[in-house]
């Protein structure tokens, strides 16, 4: 469990700058920067009651609305470049 734990901390910690600068660039930005963000808490929430399973899962969610999003044009986000993906 604690190579789980090490790995979900390292990941955490590289999408954390992502997550906290979002600029959504229309409505439909708007929306999925607040979807991005919620399933990131949710991952915070599960990592602090040691669900490790379930954080990872809400950390993939989170990535790939943000990722998403920003393949569509909707949000700009720190270290996501559109040319990427």
């Amino acid at each position: 469990m604690d190579e789980l734990k090490q790995k979900l901390n390292k990941y955490m910690e590289n999408a954390r700058p992502s997550m906290e600068n979002i600029k959504a660039l229309n409505e439909g930005g708007e929306k999925a920067k607040d979807t991005a963000q919620r399933y990131f808490k949710d991952a915070q929430h599960f990592m602090e009651n040691e669900e490790y399973v379930n954080a990872f899962a809400a950390l993939e969610y989170a990535e790939g609305w943000l990722d998403c999003a920003v393949v569509l044009g909707c949000v700009k986000s720190k270290n996501k470049d559109p040319k990427n993906y």
